[in-house]
């Protein structure tokens, strides 16, 4: 798929509903708000989308090489002609050889990978927070940023207004966290639901840990434990077959955040007795990249058929 911009376009969506588990969910469809400009990050870059293109000259930021944040701040720094240097750990041989999903449409869109070696990364990353210059901003990994915030808050207004139009009374609103931003700040923009979340990143005490980095975590966030341990970004056979499970209600999430929420939500869901919101966090690009992975792992025997699950495990 080749990279390209549509023009920008209001930070709305719709709300869909899908029967899954027997049970009626609606969804959010944040990830239909821009082609490579959607989900939370959308939300995140809002108050940025909204600057003039003459504020900055260039973003720095930092994180993984199939980071969704990383693509959306590419995609934005190409509609506003500013410089995106990112900085990352030394990319696989064969991902350099062959970019593909998320890094491949962000080099398409200008951005400038830099590389460093694992043990100098650390210090990279500070040197980029050291930055002082008016025309460069610096972005942190995954937009964990109060700037954010503004974005969010847009988002907590439009479920408000669905909410009332549709007499919701006790509403829950789920969310993946990756450093918990997006759930932090809908908590408390949303303090008369409940909010409800997951580590795909980590554990519980480091979500906590990148969320206190923003202020107090908001009473009415509730992080739902998984009954297995997920290394992020790892194939997982229970993983995969949540998403089929959710392409075939009729809508399709990302392998990673997605996958493990939907997973998490599904083991706990006799305690929630109400309406349940999921936010739909887009990164459906980077599916490419998963899919191939679990082809490789052999648990997806087809390029175009996911339900040719294999019963091997990752």
């Amino acid at each position: 798929m080749d990279a390209q911009i549509s023009e920008p376009v209001a930070v709305l969506s719709r709300t869909d509903c899908i029967q899954v588990h027997g049970r009626e969910f609606f969804v959010k469809r944040d990830d239909l708000i821009d082609p490579l400009l959607s989900g939370n990050k959308a939300r995140k870059l809002y108050r940025l989308m909204q600057a003039e293109s003459g504020q900055y000259k260039a973003i720095t930021s930092y994180g993984g090489t199939q980071s969704n944040a990383m693509l959306s701040i590419a995609a934005l720094c190409h509609q506003k002609g500013w410089q995106f240097h990112y900085t990352s750990k030394p990319v696989p041989d064969y991902l350099r050889r062959n970019p593909t999903g998320n890094l491949k449409m962000a080099l398409e869109l200008g951005m400038q990978l830099h590389e460093v070696a694992h043990d100098e990364y650390n210090d990279a990353v500070l040197a980029l927070k050291s930055i002082r210059d008016a025309s460069t901003l610096f972005v942190p990994q995954g937009g964990a940023d109060p700037i954010a915030q503004q974005g969010i808050e847009q988002l907590a207004e439009e479920i408000r207004q669905w909410r009332q139009a549709n007499g919701i009374e006790r509403l829950y609103v789920v969310t993946p966290s990756g450093t918990g931003t997006t759930a932090c700040y809908l908590a408390i923009a949303l303090a008369d639901a409940e909010v409800l979340t997951t580590p795909a990143v980590g554990e519980k005490d480091y979500l906590l840990t990148q969320m206190r980095c923003l202020g107090e975590v908001p009473a009415n966030l509730n992080i739902l434990d998984n009954s297995k341990k997920h290394h992020f970004a790892k194939p997982y056979r229970e993983l995969l077959a949540t998403y089929q499970e959710l392409i075939s209600a009729g809508i399709e999430f990302d392998l990673i955040y997605g996958a493990l929420m939907w997973h998490t939500l599904f083991q706990h869901i006799d305690r929630f007795e109400g309406t349940i919101l999921y936010v739909h966090s887009g990164g459906l690009i980077g599916n490419e990249t998963m899919l191939a992975r679990y082809r490789h792992k052999r648990m997806l025997n087809s390029p175009g058929n996911y339900s040719s699950l294999s019963s091997d495990h990752a």
